[in-house]
């Protein structure tokens, strides 16, 4: 775990209390404001961070300067893992005050979970159903293009036929066009 100095920057504001992150790239946040804001303490807080497979490696100890002057360290971990451990927190633990703004937290987070993991069954059902609705269309078509190809041969024979009746047809037919268009 490094020692570090952190400047920080509010992002945030929990139950009207100042979240900050450090202006380092990897923006890390103090859990202990967090955890005083919500009424759950730090220390356990960090202990399960330091259990967790994920979290244990991403927290460090930085030093802070207070508003008196003085220097503080405190347990950081970085901004793209404090929604996760957010998250993870049981809020039965969590001060009576803050707790309706943790459960709508965990909605939202749940919410986000399921748009991002049900979006590429959500897009193979849209495409699986425009593809059936697509066949369908396209065998239609395809009926009608056959029966259409049909009666332009029909049509064409019937023309020739038309074409290549004789004068001398016409005068032995009593001086009319009779074609037999049926076959």
């Amino acid at each position: 775990m490094a020692n570090l100095t952190l400047n920080t920057r509010e992002i945030a504001k929990v139950n009207n209390v100042a979240i900050m992150a450090g202006n380092d790239p990897k923006q890390l946040v103090p859990i202990k404001p967090i955890c005083d804001a919500l009424g759950i303490d730090a220390k356990a807080q960090r202990n399960r961070i330091d259990r967790d497979e994920i979290l244990s490696s991403t927290g460090v100890i930085m030093t802070s300067v207070a508003a008196d002057g003085k220097e503080r360290e405190m347990y950081c971990i970085p901004l793209r893992y404090v929604f996760g451990w957010l998250f993870s927190i049981d809020t039965n633990r969590v001060d009576e005050e803050a707790r309706p703004s943790v459960i709508k937290y965990k909605m939202q987070c749940y919410d986000v979970l399921y748009d991002h993991f049900s979006s590429y069954a959500s897009f193979v059902n849209q495409k699986q159903k425009r593809q059936a609705e697509d066949w369908a269309r396209i065998q239609i078509l395809k009926k009608e293009f056959h029966e259409a190809k049909n009666k332009l041969a029909k049509a064409t024979k019937q023309m020739n036929m038309t074409v290549d009746y004789s004068f001398e047809q016409w005068k032995a037919n009593g001086k009319q066009l009779i074609l037999d268009f049926d076959d």
